[in-house]
Order: structure tokens, then sequence, then C-alpha cells
């Protein structure tokens, strides 16, 4: 199914009325008189929700007279080809909105004698929230751990981008290490330190939150380096603390943990810089005023935070929660309920689907929309108010992460011959999974209920590392671009930096998928033509680089099956 624009929605009977159109007329044959066609019906009065384009049934008449009849409507919902009634390809229908759709048909014979009929489509009620309750109605659905961990991420993000250059302005840091402090009391944070700031740390990356501290998110400690991968040392499939961390520098140079402190101390550099009075020049020779841009065309703040939404959401996601290859973890969790109101395997279903960071009403909103583009006034920001109480609700109502990538790139396709789906898809198949789990609560699941779910969290990770590397996609076409305005007036030194740091800091997240597509070879081989900083001089040096980003972005068209058009659109 697409994700088109968002439309109204149907209901339950077909209602037929005739409303008007001539009925009878000499037609000059030997004084026959002719009639207007009677009796609209449609084979079919249902449609399923969210489903755009959905064809409804076929249309019949009967015309007195015998003549052909055409068939006509002028909903802006629905359309006619021939006899079958449908929606309009960028239209689908909400059960929630609306559960049912008058549209009027006309039935006009070849002598020009029409009837015209109202009929009333119901619109099937289809699972498309995350929603799942226990037989008394509690919600089984629990996550805000991976919640608070994504806002931790944006919260650093928003404190480097603004906040680090005003504290340093006003005093409040004067020395490198009290502002690789800084960064890490967002990064590592010990279960008594929590307690200590838990009350008073603030979030406010998005205004009017429901939750506006990181206590009102977890009452119990997290942070990001306790989930980094590496961390964790059971059931990962790959040794991060030794050796099989790649990417940046040398393979096993460092590690997922040493990258991020190796970020950090950059900033710390360029801080220190700013407080000795120094200033730094970028390769034109142009004054830097962004702490977070480096003098080799790299953007700290976007490598940070892409990097972070691998190394922690997706590799947590993907190598963790979701996962299959570890007793009591994962998906082999047990499925029998304890103390909780959820069982084991609810839970950890659950902290995968908190870590894509989508709405619970996610198919609610149209791809403009996740992507806080364009769309409906209360849904265009990626967020909406879904219970009206005022607030945006951080662990249900609002879009975060790797799940607004997947919209941005169905975007990208959108006009194009098969546009992309990854929205629908990857949501989908976690809604999908849920249901299989909540529907055998209580016992362990047979192999054949294991496997139906291995399926769908196999759709799941193919769509959300699709989301990622087709980002990867998209950021070396802009790289590409900036690259070609290079000693042109249309050159940006800000916008070559956030491109190239966006195509490295999600192409870092490759790795962490065991079902990955893209072979280890592959991986080591893309970064390798990326390098670990934009190549700009001499000419053919940079020449031979821009060559060497195609021959990346070859590499992700094959692996993932990417189509062309949608390769050079994205």
């Amino acid at each position: 199914m697409t994700k088109l624009p968002f439309a109204l929605a149907a209901s339950s009977l077909i209602l037929l009325s005739a409303c008007g159109g001539g009925s009878s007329s000499g037609n000059g044959n030997g004084g026959t008189t002719n009639q207007a066609p009677t009796g609209i019906t449609v084979s079919a009065n249902t449609v399923s929700e969210n489903e755009a384009g959905a064809t409804v049934g076929t249309i019949s008449a009967t015309d007195p007279n015998g003549d052909a009849i055409t068939f006509t409507t002028t909903s802006d919902l629905f359309e006619i080809s021939g006899t079958t009634l449908k929606l309009i390809d960028s239209v689908a229908l909400n059960f929630e909105k609306t559960p049912s759709q008058s549209v009027s048909i006309t039935a006009t014979d070849s002598g020009g004698l029409s009837t015209t009929s109202n009929v009333t489509i119901n619109v099937n009620d289809v699972l498309d929230t995350y929603t799942f309750a226990d037989a008394d109605g509690n919600s089984t659905v629990a996550y805000s751990g991976q919640t608070a961990r994504m806002a931790l991420i944006y919260e650093l993000n928003q404190y480097i981008g603004s906040e680090l250059q005003t504290d340093l302005e006003s005093g409040a840091l004067t020395t490198r290490q009290a502002v690789i402090d800084k960064l890490n009391s967002f990064y590592e944070i010990s279960a008594e330190d929590y307690d200590l700031i838990a009350d008073t740390f603030a979030v406010d990356f998005i205004e009017t939150l429901e939750q506006t501290t990181l206590r009102e998110l977890s009452s119990s400690q997290k942070d990001l380096l306790g989930k980094i991968a590496g961390s964790d040392e059971v059931g990962q499939h790959k040794d991060w603390n030794n050796g099989d961390f790649e990417g940046w520098g040398t393979v096993g140079s460092t590690t997922p943990h040493g990258l991020v402190q190796i970020y950090f101390g950059m900033l710390g550099d360029h801080a220190q810089e700013w407080i000795d009075g120094n200033t730094r020049m970028d390769f034109n020779n142009n004054e830097i005023t962004q702490i977070y841009l480096t003098t080799d065309g790299r953007d700290l703040k976007q490598l940070i935070q892409k990097f972070l939404l691998g190394a922690v959401a997706f590799s947590q996601g993907a190598d963790d929660y979701l996962d299959n290859d570890t007793d009591d973890k994962g998906l082999r969790s047990t499925n029998i309920a304890g103390s909780s109101v959820y069982t084991a395997l609810e839970h950890q279903w659950d902290e995968g689907f908190g870590y894509f960071g989508a709405a619970r009403d996610y198919l609610e909103y149209t791809d403009d929309e996740i992507a806080a583009k364009d769309g409906r006034e209360e849904y265009r920001s990626g967020r909406h108010d879904s219970n009206g109480d005022g607030f945006f609700d951080l662990m249900s109502e609002v879009n975060l992460g790797n799940s607004t990538n997947a919209a941005k790139r169905d975007r990208g396709t959108s006009a194009l011959t098969n546009p992309t789906d990854f929205t629908s898809a990857a949501f989908n198949a976690f809604l999908n999974g849920r249901k299989i789990i909540n529907d055998n609560i209580g016992s362990e699941l047979t192999t054949e209920q294991m496997n139906a779910l291995v399926a769908e969290r196999d759709i799941v990770l193919e769509y959300w590392e699709k989301s990622i590397s087709a980002t990867v996609v998209h950021y070396i076409n802009d790289t590409l671009a900036d690259l070609d305005a290079l000693g042109t007036n249309d050159f940006n030194y800000a916008d070559l930096a956030k491109h190239w740091s966006e195509m490295k800091g999600f192409a870092l997240n490759l790795q962490f998928n065991r079902l990955s597509p893209l072979s280890d070879a592959n991986y080591t081989q893309l970064h390798n033509l990326m390098q670990d900083a934009p190549v700009v001089s001499p000419q053919q040096d940079l020449d031979q680089y821009k060559a060497d980003l195609l021959t990346a972005r070859g590499i992700l068209q094959t692996a993932y099956g990417f189509e062309a058009e949608h390769v050079e659109n994205w």
C-alpha cells in the first residue's frame, strides 16, 4: 500500500436512492420511447481503510431499452474506470475519522437519459494504531526508556547546535574539559546522578510536550552509554569493543563509545580555540563561526546525532530487542505473564518499536506530515495531539528518528513510476508482529507462530534499514551537488559539511543489523570510498572522489535492490 494524501472514510450498507435525471423521450426509432437506466448497484459495499486507490466493486444498472450505459461520478474521493468504482489513487479512507462515505453515481444511456443514485460505502476498520491492551483494558505497550534515550539524543543535538555557544559566551564553560564534561552529561548518567538531575533535566527540543523533564519520561536511570553498541555484551552479533567496529579510521581503531568521545574531544578542541580567542578558517580561507564545524568539511553536530540514532537506537532495535539468536532475550523471551501488565516478549517487541520512533497512529499521517514538510496544520510538524489534551505525548504522538527518514525517502519517490512505501511496510509489520504476540499471551509461541513473528520482524528490519541506506543515498547526492559547486558563488561550506556528515553518520549505522543485506566486504568498501572527510582538492583527487561517491551509491543500490530512478532522485 502506498501512503498518499489522507482523505475521509466510509461505512456499512449500500443505500440507493434515485435523485434526478430525465425519465423518457422519443428516440425517433419507430416511435419507441427511450427510458432512463434504473437499479444502479455496486457489487461490493466495503473498502479497507488506509489503502490508497483501493477498488470497491463493479457497477451495474438496467436500461429498459437495452442501451449501453456509461457510469460517471462527481466525487472528489472516488473515480470510475469503465464499470469499476475505486478510490482515486491519491486517496485512502480512514475508519476512525468517518466510518462510511457516500458517493454519487450517474448512469447515462446512449440516448442521453440518466439516473443518479447515492451509494454508501463502508470502511473496514483494520489494525492501524499501535494500541494493545489486556483483558481488563489496561495498555500493555511500554517503551519509556527508549523514548527517554531518543530524547537525550535530540537534546544533545540541540545543545551542540545552539546552547554550547551560549554557554561559552556567558562564561558558563571556560575550559576544554568543562565542554567535554557537559557533552557527556547528556551521554553518560550514573544512577546517582540521574536521581539528582532527572527532575530538572529539561526536555524541550519540542514545544508543548506533555513530558517536560527526563524524570517524566523515565523514573529510573537512563543514558546513552548504557545502550550504545558494545555496552551490552550478550547477544550482539559482533564484538564492537574488540576490533569489529569499523567505518572511522582503520578497522578496530576505535569503538562506538570511543568514536563518540573522539567527536566530543573535537568539539572541546574547537571550544578551546574560541576561549583562547583564536579564529578557525575553512579551506576557502573563510572564518568558521560555528563550534561544531571543522576546518576540513565536517559537521560534528550531524555526525554525533546520526551516529547515535544508529549505534543506540537501530543497534538496540535490530541486534537486541528484535533479534532471535539468544535465549531469554528478544524474540526468544517468554510470552507467559509475570508480575508486569505485559509479558517479556510483548515488552521486547515494544522496545524495538520505541527505537523506530513512530507515533502510535503513524498511518494517520501523510508522508509530508511525518517529514514535517506539508499537510494538515495539526499534523504538519510531524506530531499530532491525538487525544486533544493540548500537549504532545512524546511516547505516542510524536514521530522521531528513522520513522521520519522513511517518510522523507517515500516523498522522494512519490512522483516516480514505482513509489516506495517504507513507512507503511515497516509500521504494518510492527503491528502484525505485535498482534501475533498479543493473540497468544499466556502460552509460548508455537513453531508456526514464531516463524510468522520472525517473518514480520524481517520486514521491519528490511524497511527500517532501507530508510537508513536510502538516506545515505540522499546525502551522497547532496554532497555531490555541493562538490560540483566548489569554486562558484553557489558553494556553501556549511552545506557541504552538513550533507557529508549526515551521509557518513547514517552510513556508519549499516553495520549494526545481523540481517543486513549489505555484506561486510561491501560495508568496508563503502567507507573506504566515502573516507573520513570530504576530498576537495587537488582537482584530480576531487574528480576521483566524486567518482568514488557514485560507486558507493551503486553499492547501496545493488545491496538493497533500489531502483535506479529512485537512487537518482533521492
